[in-house]
């Protein structure tokens, strides 16, 4: 071992590694919540911009390396800005005690709202009625729940049914889930600012994507015109689902770890 690293080696404290450790552990958890959402897009964007500040000052391309500078000390300035609705949610998190892991559903009570779900979109896809379905994750919701009317129940097919029938208060809005619970339904969700979308897309979709865009949540749709079943998540659309899709790729989130049910995702994206 040479003699500069045992020197190194020889000065870490056992407080050194725990203080390392946390710190890791702490990012970790930090790009686990942010991967599936615009803040690590534009998280991407700033390493690169960061990379090109450093070469260019490596090399020798001062005026590159002049305006990089200018760009990155504005972009510092504007990223609580940017980030502001991210960074809320990780306050919001923390306070709540869920940045280190949400309490999740036991096995049987996510069977029983897996079929509650699937017998509700079952019904509403065969009489093409329309549904929005918000399924919060990690993300707290209750900005958006707070635009609808307040409902504490259990979930059931016949609750969610008579939620989204024509010609009610309700009909034309989000129900929002939490667990196995309604909390909220006639909920407005933010539209989707994405203009390559497919003009067949109505609202429901653009609401369901742009909740998608915004937060972790998983949101289910039903298409009043056709009667479809899609997914949004993190700003992608999965559609044509029926009974046994639907349940293979809602499943992950009650059961597994958040990943497994962004992999399953990507899996049904390239099919």
């Amino acid at each position: 071992m040479p003699i500069q690293l045992q020197g190194l080696m020889s000065t870490i404290t056992f407080l050194d590694i725990i203080d390392i450790a946390v710190v890791a552990f702490l990012l970790y958890k930090m790009y686990i919540y942010i991967k599936d959402t615009r803040a690590m897009v534009l998280l991407k964007g700033l390493l690169v911009l960061l990379a090109i500040t450093l070469i260019s000052n490596w090399v020798g391309l001062n005026v590159i390396n002049w305006i990089m500078q200018k760009i990155l000390t504005v972009l510092f300035v504007a990223l609580p800005i940017v980030f502001q609705p991210e960074l809320r949610r990780t306050l919001e998190h923390i306070g709540r005690g869920k940045f280190f892991g949400k309490t999740r559903l036991n096995k049987e009570e996510a069977e029983n709202l897996l079929n509650e779900l699937d017998k509700t979109v079952t019904v509403l896809s065969q009489n093409k009625i329309g549904a929005l379905i918000v399924l919060e994750r990690e993300s707290v919701l209750n900005d958006y729940s707070d635009t609808g009317i307040k409902i504490d129940g259990i979930v059931s097919s016949e609750f969610l049914i008579n939620v989204f029938i024509p010609n009610t208060p309700l009909h034309d809005g989000a129900a929002i889930l939490r667990g196995n619970r309604m909390t909220a339904a006639g909920c407005l969700l933010p539209l989707t600012e994405d203009r390559s979308l497919s003009k067949e897309l109505g609202t429901r979709h653009r609401a369901a994507l742009g909740l998608s865009e915004q937060t972790d949540a998983v949101i289910i749709v039903v298409s009043e015109e056709t009667g479809i079943i899609s997914v949004a998540r993190a700003g992608r659309l999965v559609r044509h689902l029926d009974s046994d899709k639907l349940k293979q790729l809602l499943r992950p989130l009650f059961t597994a770890k958040p990943s497994a049910l962004n992999d399953l995702l990507n899996w049904r994206l390239t099919k």
